[in-house]
């Protein structure tokens, strides 16, 4: 897949600002292997998304290596070779050419190259930043290589001496979204705005919940996504208190709450939307009770997003709503205060409130630096998804107040992803109703 002007512009950008983070250092990274499902029959292939944030390059069996204080080669590709008669069972491949053309590489080689030819962008390198994944051989690749020069340092007096994971460099740079990100972020979600709205219109009683999936991942794929940015949940009844509920199989029955968690992934970049609603159009009083808590904690909880406040204020906030209106209907009983701390109130609420969100659904960023939260900054995306669950084998803490069957089979979350902003923040999925 070649790339526009306007995205290697974009990509090379990304490079050079991590290359000056890493100094003299050498950076590589290794692309994602191809998967099996069962014996020959592969998985679609997903490119490591580090990989793929720096170079765009859509491709198995690669290696990007970043060396800043190389004279010539600062980016360098090491790609599958073109051979016509692979190329016929399992698509194009750039080649070594191609990597250099459409993809912006300074120099690049065959990926059976490797050992030849990456000890020249390691030898002047004070430092090598890699991050030791699930391919053990390629680990051990880099520490072979990394012992070589570590035998020679006393001749030579240069070379990389130490092996650092450049995930806190670049994951830190991942959590701000360029404007070409934002435009496919909004995208994403644009097509799972739609497929949310279409669902609601679909579901009523008698329909399956595997007939709403069905509908949801059709526009996904019609709109030009990619597919589901991960296993849709369409969870009606006592099924939307399973968090990740995939079955998708049970027939949607009069007075069900149905919970829908589904996003579109385009381009790369996801969306993830989560809305519960009466299936008949009308909720019970339990039902909206509990409906009226979430959405209060999400209301409250959004409010907290603007430039400088900690991420964490996000999620006390919506715990404290939550456990506030739970004592109100009498699930909860005590001290607000004690009930928070000791987390009395995970039988109804075991999640957090939000994950970033971007080229992975939970996207790549700190949100704690030891005891200091991390900062929200504009550019980060997040969701805000708080919700109670009272399932029929929901159990309360010791010495909290039984739970009546009223309240059994009830399920509620509600989710949005939010821009930070300069000024606040932006809902950006504010085209599904709540």
């Amino acid at each position: 897949m070649q790339q526009t002007e306007y995205m290697q512009a974009e990509y090379r950008q990304r490079r050079e600002k991590l290359m000056a983070k890493i100094g003299g250092g050498t950076a590589i990274f290794r692309s994602s292997p191809v998967a099996v499902m069962h014996n020959d029959v592969e998985y679609a292939f997903r490119q490591d998304s580090d990989f793929f944030y720096l170079t765009g390059f859509n491709e198995p069996e690669a290696v990007a290596v970043l060396a800043p204080h190389h004279e010539e080669h600062k980016f360098v590709l090491f790609v599958q070779p073109k051979d016509p008669e692979k190329e016929i069972w399992n698509g194009y491949r750039a080649g070594v050419e191609g990597a250099k053309e459409y993809y912006g590489a300074d120099e690049a080689y065959s990926i059976t190259e490797l050992d030849e030819h990456l000890p020249k962008y390691l030898e002047k390198a004070d430092r090598i930043y890699y991050h030791f994944g699930r391919d053990r051989a390629f680990n051990d690749t880099i520490i072979k290589h990394w012992q070589h020069f570590m035998r020679i340092y006393p001749k030579r007096g240069i070379g990389p001496i130490a092996i650092e994971d450049p995930g806190p460099i670049l994951h830190a740079m991942r959590m701000i979204k360029s404007p070409a990100e934002l435009e496919l972020i909004r995208k994403a979600i644009a097509i799972s705005v739609e497929a949310h709205n279409h669902a609601r219109e679909f579901a009523k009683p008698g329909r399956y919940e595997y007939e709403i999936q069905a509908e949801i991942e059709h526009i996904f794929r019609l709109r030009g996504g990619d597919g589901p940015a991960y296993p849709s949940i369409v969870a009606s009844g006592p099924n939307a208190c399973i968090l990740h509920y995939i079955q998708n199989n049970r027939q949607l029955q009069e007075g069900d709450l149905l919970l829908i968690d589904a996003g579109c992934s385009y381009g790369y970049y996801n969306g993830d939307i989560t809305r519960t609603f009466a299936v008949s159009g009308k909720m019970s009083g339990e039902q909206k009770a509990i409906y009226e808590i979430v959405l209060e904690a999400q209301k409250q909880a959004l409010a907290c997003i603007q430039p400088g406040n900690p991420w964490n204020q996000i999620h006390e906030t919506a715990v404290s709503v939550i456990v506030e209106g739970l004592m109100e209907l009498g699930l909860l009983a005590g001290n607000k205060e004690e009930i928070i701390k000791e987390e009395k109130y995970k039988p109804f609420y075991m999640h957090r409130t939000g994950h970033w969100l971007g080229l992975d659904v939970h996207d790549a960023g700190v949100y704690q630096h030891g005891e200091q939260a991390q900062l929200l900054q504009p550019g980060q995306v997040t969701t805000v998804e708080p919700g109670i669950y009272i399932g029929p084998y929901t159990k309360p803490v010791e010495g909290q107040p039984e739970i009546s069957d009223r309240w059994r089979g009830i399920g509620v979350r509600i989710e949005d992803d939010v821009l930070v902003t300069p000024e606040g923040h932006e809902v950006l999925t504010a085209g599904v109703p709540k």
